[in-house]
């Protein structure tokens, strides 16, 4: 995802607005997807302590998608211009992040098709979760971001243990957990919206170093 536009040109005695909503786009796109995240983890328990453990998701999500809004409106100051040199490799980074997101979910879409049709539904989490951390890989090469390294290693990681170690659901009392579900969920999470809190401190440096060569 196109989080850290900015990073590089941090070298620069000019920081583009481009850079600061690039970073702001990130945070919003870990909001988002962090809380699908947690909704998955939420639904895998079956009902136990649902409503607080919604709203806590949907209050961290919106308390990071108000970070991205407030990166947004913080940047309408600076320059919109960039070189043109620039200009153009932007547009190619663009272009292949379209490809690599266009990629991830043709994948994703697969990976449901054979899982219902094998009757291996159970393995679609687990997969989805392996996916969405493989394409961290090449966007952190994409955008020379070491941070989606982690990020994508993190998730690769837990989808290896869930598939590897972890029963596939378990009883407690009168609920039946899905096993899966559950800690995936709630774990890429985790992971998905420290991610996005990195990318928002990486927003914020960026308005700092700005306002001081203003």
């Amino acid at each position: 995802m196109k989080l850290e536009e900015g990073v590089h040109v941090m070298s620069q005695s000019t920081i583009p607005r481009a850079a600061v909503r690039g970073t702001a786009s990130g945070v919003i796109f870990m909001a988002f997807f962090g809380t699908l995240w947690a909704g998955i983890g939420i639904r895998g328990l079956q009902g136990w302590g649902f409503l607080w453990l919604l709203i806590l998701s949907l209050l961290i999500g919106v308390v990071l998608l108000i970070g991205g809004i407030v990166l947004i409106i913080n940047s309408k100051w600076l320059s919109n211009e960039m070189v043109q040199g620039d200009s153009q490799r932007w547009k190619r980074k663009n272009m292949w992040f379209g490809i690599i997101f266009g990629l991830e979910g043709v994948l994703i879409a697969a990976a449901s098709v054979i899982c219902v049709s094998t009757n291996h539904l159970d393995l679609f989490i687990p997969v989805m979760a392996l996916i969405v951390g493989a394409h961290f890989f090449p966007l952190a090469h994409l955008f020379q971001v070491k941070i989606y390294y982690i990020t994508g290693s993190l998730l690769c990681l837990i989808s290896a243990i869930t598939l590897f170690t972890l029963p596939v659901k378990v009883t407690w009392g009168n609920y039946q957990i899905m096993v899966w579900w559950t800690f995936l969920g709630f774990s890429s999470a985790l992971i998905l919206w420290g991610t996005g809190v990195a990318v928002w401190i990486t927003g914020r440096r960026l308005l700092n170093r700005a306002g001081k060569e203003a």
